[in-house]
This record gives C-alpha cells, structure tokens and sequence, in this order.
C-alpha cells in the first residue's frame, strides 16, 4: 500500500508542478507519519523518501532512534515550550513556531548546544480558532522579533489551511501565504529567509504546489487513515 500511495503522490506532485510551470525538484514531499509504525516509515525510506513529520515530540523520538540519521526529521505539530530541549539536534525543521515565548525557548536551547536552529513561522490565514498560528496581521512583527533572536534562522512561513471537500476553497488560503511571504521577504530583514512555504496536505497539497508550496505534507495520502486509540 505505500509503496503504491507513495508513487502517485509523487506523480501528482510532478503534474502539479508541470501545471504550475515549476520544477518538480523545487516541491519537497514530507510523510507525515505520526501514529503510523516505523515498519511503515521503513517502506517509505527504502522508495527514496527522507522527510518525515511528527507532530508529538515523544514520538518523533522514539522513530529517530529506530531509523536511519540520514532522515531529515519535521517537527510539524504544536510545540510546548517545556519540550524544545529534547528536539534540538534532530530534527531540521520546525514548521510551527507561533509566539515570541516559543522562539525565545528554541534560542536559548539552541545556544546551549551551539546550533542554529530553522524554523518557520505559523500562520493562521484563515483566523480558525481550533488551529494555532499567528494572525496574516501580526506575521511581520513576529517575525522581526524572532529574527534578533540568536541560534535561531528563520527560513519562511506555514500553515494549516482548513479541511475541506474541494481543495479549491483553499486556494486563497495559501495564496494569501504566498503574498505575505513576499511581501516580508521584499522588507530585507536580517536573518529571515522567506524561500520556504510549508502548506498543503493531503486533500489539497496539489493546489498549495500551484500556490508555491516548497512543502507539502501528507499523510494519509501516503500511510492511509490513521486508527487512534481511545
């Protein structure tokens, strides 16, 4: 089964981009798989993939111990500040910094170690109240006050766009990202690189690629349903 998932979000990702008259190899696809057994992630690594997403920290941990290093660990789910400690080193991107408090933790434990640390910036674009995020209105400032933070390098903006039956609906969603993301970047902050987009999943990842995406992140798409226990 993920093998075969694992070839057609591939070939859906290239025919977004074909579409969109960008390179396939600018769209980078990270397997979102939190719940899932590292037997499934091993089959995800033996067809080439080596971006994965977790959204529980302890998680994240126990796959990074059972798995290959040369994995290139993401970080997508909310994250308490009492937890940085334990993901500085291992993962290579945190997609969901959300506040200055977060970004000051991530810092001060980045300089312990003597590493930079890359994030990006959460945006809540559509103003959901269950999903967390920086308003599209405060992003810039955000993102000023982070950037003078030292161990820390901002690399662009993400978000979690509402789920919907057509994905279209969310196409002014990352649209709006897109445009925010440019309009910082044309600001020349130092120490804040706007090249990354992190949007799209599953049921709409083919339209965060025309939107700009540089990540999508898919789960089921890839894993199937996940099966939480109660």
């Amino acid at each position: 089964m993920v093998s075969e998932n694992f070839r057609t979000v591939q070939e859906a990702i290239s025919a977004s981009c074909h579409k969109a008259g960008r390179n396939s190899a600018d769209v980078t696809l990270i397997a979102v798989s939190k719940t899932k057994p590292v037997s499934m992630l091993r089959e995800a690594y033996a067809l080439g993939c080596r971006d994965f997403g977790e959204n529980k920290v302890q998680e994240l941990l126990d796959k990074y111990e059972e798995l290959p290093k040369d994995i290139r660990w993401h970080m997508i789910g909310h994250l308490q500040r009492n937890k940085v400690k334990y993901i500085i080193g291992k993962v290579d991107l945190i997609h969901s910094v959300d506040s200055l408090r977060l970004a000051q933790e991530i810092s001060k434990e980045a300089l312990k170690k003597k590493l930079t640390v890359a994030v990006l910036i959460e945006v809540n674009v559509a103003k959901e109240e269950s999903k967390f995020g920086v308003c599209v209105e405060e992003t810039e400032n955000l993102v000023r006050q982070i950037a003078s933070l030292p161990g820390i390098l901002i690399k662009g903006l993400m978000t979690i766009a509402p789920y919907v039956d057509n994905p279209e609906e969310n196409r002014q969603y990352f649209a709006k990202l897109r445009e925010l993301s440019v309009d910082i970047n044309s600001k020349n902050i130092d120490n804040v690189n706007m090249s990354v987009l992190s949007m799209g999943m599953t049921g709409d990842y083919t339209v965060a690629i025309e939107e700009g995406a540089a990540l999508v992140r898919v789960g089921t798409g890839i894993f199937g349903e996940r099966k939480y226990v109660s």
